[in-house]
């Protein structure tokens, strides 16, 4: 009944000029504020809340029973530079562990950022090698729950988890190099460089935490945040998505890279539940090549300029 309510309220709300609400994708890890309210008292439930403003857990309030995750200190690489490379093994298995998380835990995440936020901690699990099978992702966010649901201010801490992590899956991440190499240098012809990034900052008009505007020469855009719908924080349909994407071959090795990590991985998502195999993050994105001034750079909307296209 109350998932009925809330469709209606979505038809009249954010449906009324087309007449229809939009259709929702059905990855399995997907679950809507009914799935959860029914399982929110589960013993092994550990609910994650990734905020864009991490104040807000605390001023705006959180789903009741949420542990804060810091996008940045906690998905990050505090040491690094960029701090938005992976953090290391044993850095994010000392983060899962202080949430409370153990073998037979089933996670939810979910932020307030069209799950952008939220695929980032998606992304870390699968790479060392938490069992997906076990992990959900709030479809609608707080949006999604705050409609029907009361949010708490009150902080939340667990007991320390066990929860013991495997080596990165190498198959799952690339680095400058391999960019540089098989993109910029030799134009490997089985690989497809992404850019997630909005298409203003892709194209070099926006510059915004980089030194550089611009995109790694060959990158084709395509901003996954497009896959999503703004008012409602949901997925669009699966037919949504695949035309966003209809332009990336789905039998080529796939690198994408955004700014500091978020897109990125939202797209890393969209394209693994769209049937694309082989897809791979690039470890620091455009926060790295984009400040490291020796590194070619194109501006425009095309993917390669002049010096380039030779």
């Amino acid at each position: 009944m109350v998932r009925s309510l809330r469709f209606l309220l979505l038809v009249t709300v954010l449906g009324a000029a087309s007449g229809a609400a939009p259709v929702e994708a059905a990855p399995a890890y997907l679950v809507d504020a009914d799935w959860l309210a029914e399982h929110i008292d589960d013993d092994n439930l550990v609910l994650l809340e990734v905020r864009y403003h991490p104040h807000r857990y605390f001023t705006v309030g959180h789903i009741p029973g949420a542990v804060q995750v810091q996008r940045f200190k906690d998905l990050g690489d505090n040491t690094a530079s960029p701090l938005m490379r992976f953090p290391s093994k044993d850095a994010f298995q000392a983060t899962l562990r202080r949430w409370g998380v153990n073998d037979d835990s089933t996670l939810v995440l979910y932020d307030d950022a069209r799950t952008a936020l939220a695929s980032r901690l998606y992304f870390l699990l699968a790479l060392y090698g938490f069992p997906m099978e076990q992990v959900k992702v709030l479809n609608g966010g707080t949006v999604e729950w705050s409609a029907f649901n009361d949010l708490s201010q009150e902080p939340v801490e667990r007991a320390p988890g066990n929860f013991t992590l495997k080596d990165a899956d190498a198959d799952l991440l690339v680095e400058w190099t391999d960019v540089y190499d098989d993109v910029v240098s030799r134009r490997d012809p089985g690989v497809v460089l992404l850019d997630a990034r909005p298409h203003d900052m892709y194209t070099g008009e926006v510059i915004r935490h980089s030194i550089s505007g611009g995109h790694i020469p060959g990158a084709l855009n395509v901003v996954s945040l497009d896959g999503t719908d703004a008012q409602a924080q949901t997925w669009l349909g699966d037919e949504a998505l695949a035309a966003l994407y209809q332009d990336i071959p789905k039998d080529r090795r796939i690198y994408v890279y955004c700014h500091d990590g978020f897109r990125m991985s939202l797209a890393w998502m969209q394209l693994r539940h769209l049937g694309y195999a082989d897809v791979r993050l690039y470890n620091g994105g455009w926060s790295h090549w984009g400040n490291t001034l020796t590194l070619p750079v194109v501006e425009g909307a095309a993917p390669l300029d002049d010096d380039f296209a030779l």
